[in-house]
């Protein structure tokens, strides 16, 4: 394990970390503070009263949920803690040099803190490796990047893919059909650490259970090139051999349908398709029959404790985990980061009252516009 320079600040970390976890969790309260001086040694601790400058940065478009959840969850979030604060946001759209620029403009301006939701985990070390020099800690926002990110918040990733897989073999007992072909596994993106952990976990449940013909990684979780590697594997299995499909989120679920509609599959012969994020056309199409399931992470806390992190960073203050359980996550580089991880939910059509609407996600309004009004849900609940 490489083990982080003992800088003001990470000894800060660090020590509160290892002396005083356990009565921190029991009281529901972890204590990681930042210091006056850091490695650039000019830093001082911000105030809540006077505000600071707080700098977001997300991944990418093709996935519904950063600009239509987490963003304004964040401000939100952010508004209530420390109303004087100043947010300075950014999308990267999949592009990792853009993020890197997008990065470098928010230290340029001043940010005092930087939640990062990282494009690529490893080019992101040299982001956090900049901010942190010019003393600007920085919160892992999603993805865990390298570097050494002085906090990080996201959900048990390997837990998503064993939820994904568990479903997918649910679904395939249900019909009969465990021992009658082959699956498709159609992972994430190779540069986003989330898919890996996913697809860990995805086979830790289906190895042994079913067989896995064929198995693709997605490069930036694009629905038109999940398309094509369905595509693929329907010309080489046969679309007859193919009794269900591993999709890491409800983006390429939508190409992988359309593949198979394609192919002369109709709605109701559609083996189980996974998912994830719990997308709005992802629940219509699990209404409809044509996806089985997704995954839903309620992205509201997520950013809320972000927005935590940050103040608690920026202030030198303790961050009150209050419900949620802190631990050590270690990044690809062995550096162990104070972390929150939140649990996944399964939602099949029989859980979608329960979960996104409850929840407020979506309204049955929302989900039941008028392509889909005549399905079972939506008779049923309007």
């Amino acid at each position: 394990m490489r083990t982080r320079r003992p800088t003001p600040r990470t000894a800060a970390v660090g020590l509160a970390a290892a002396t005083a976890a356990f009565a921190l969790l029991a009281s529901g309260c972890s204590s990681l503070t930042t210091s006056d001086e850091d490695v650039a040694g000019e830093q001082e601790a911000h105030s809540v009263d006077e505000g600071f400058k707080v700098g977001l940065l997300l991944p990418e478009l093709q996935t519904a949920r950063y600009e239509a959840f987490d963003r304004p969850f964040f401000e939100e979030a952010l508004a209530e803690l420390c109303p004087e604060c100043e947010l300075s946001y950014a999308n990267a759209d999949q592009d990792v040099d853009q993020q890197q620029t997008q990065a470098q403009a928010m230290l340029t301006d001043g940010v005092d803190v930087l939640v990062l939701g990282a494009v690529d985990a490893e080019a992101a070390a040299g982001t956090i490796n900049e901010a942190q020099s010019q003393g600007v800690p920085v919160v892992a926002y999603d993805r865990l990047a390298q570097g050494g990110a002085d906090m990080y918040v996201s959900f048990d990733n390997v837990r998503v893919g064993e939820v994904q897989g568990e479903a997918l073999l649910a679904a395939l007992e249900e019909e009969g059909t465990t021992g009658d072909g082959q699956i498709v596994m159609i992972n994430g993106s190779p540069t986003d650490p989330n898919a890996a952990s996913f697809k860990a976990g995805a086979h830790s449940v289906l190895e042994g259970q079913v067989e896995i013909g064929q198995e693709f990684d997605t490069p930036d979780w694009s629905p038109d090139e999940a398309n094509s590697q369905m595509e693929g594997a329907i010309t080489s299995l046969g679309v007859d051999e193919i009794i269900g499909v591993y999709s890491a989120n409800d983006g390429m679920a939508s190409g992988i349908i359309s593949a198979l509609r394609s192919a002369g599959v109709a709605t109701e012969d559609l083996p189980p398709v996974t998912g994830q994020d719990a997308e709005l056309h992802g629940i219509q199409r699990i209404i409809a029959g044509e996806q089985y399931m997704t995954v839903y992470k309620a992205i509201r806390p997520e950013a809320e404790i972000a927005a935590k992190m940050a103040v608690a960073l920026a202030t030198g203050t303790d961050l009150d985990a209050g419900e949620y359980s802190l631990t050590d996550v270690e990044d690809a580089d062995g550096e162990s980061v104070p972390s929150i991880l939140l649990d996944p939910i399964a939602v099949t059509e029989d859980d979608i009252l329960d979960t996104v609407v409850a929840d407020g996600f979506y309204t049955v309004e929302e989900i039941c516009t008028d392509d889909y009004a005549d399905t079972d849900f939506c008779q049923e609940n309007l």
